[in-house]
């Protein structure tokens, strides 16, 4: 941990970490109506800035972690530009809640992944049987922000128009 990279890695694993511990509270305050919270605000700073490290990391050609960075970016983009247009009209204010839940996702996508990568106990685990255990960890994950993020975007589009 001495050397710049050693630094680096730490600093984005720990704000990566807040990002996705303060992503479920935004998530929550969407669900109450909420559109200039806190736990938005720093959550949408905190991914960003864990993106953007990412691409710090030595470059040894595009791999999947690049693509999904490049994507978390483009849909925090979105979403920014989406909390400055709430209430304008409906689209707009749709926007924002699936935009927030999506980034969470890609943040827990890749811990998911992390997790897979470093545990010992999974790591070593025949490469079929860890593919399907990650294939269907990443499903289950995949569905309950399915689930998340319509019962944000419906929490929040009535809350945030009345």
């Amino acid at each position: 941990m001495n050397t710049p990279l050693g630094w680096l890695t730490a600093f984005h694993t720990l704000i990566s970490l807040v990002a996705t511990i303060v992503g479920f509270w935004a998530i929550r305050d969407l669900m109450i109506g909420r559109h200039r919270s806190g736990a938005l605000t720093t959550f949408l700073w905190t991914a960003v800035i864990t993106s953007v490290t990412g691409f710090f990391f030595p470059f040894h050609g595009v791999t999947p972690a690049i693509v999904v960075g490049v994507i978390a970016l483009l849909v925090l983009a979105w979403t920014v530009m989406a909390r400055r247009s709430i209430g304008r009209s409906g689209f707009w204010t749709a926007q924002f809640p699936i935009g927030i839940v999506i980034s969470e996702y890609f943040l827990v996508f890749v811990l998911v992944a992390q997790i897979f990568a470093k545990w010992p106990v999974l790591s070593g685990l025949a490469p079929d049987l860890r593919q399907k255990l990650f294939g269907a960890t990443q499903l289950v994950v995949l569905i309950v922000f399915i689930v998340l993020a319509v019962r944000a975007t419906k929490s929040f589009k009535v809350r945030a128009i009345a």
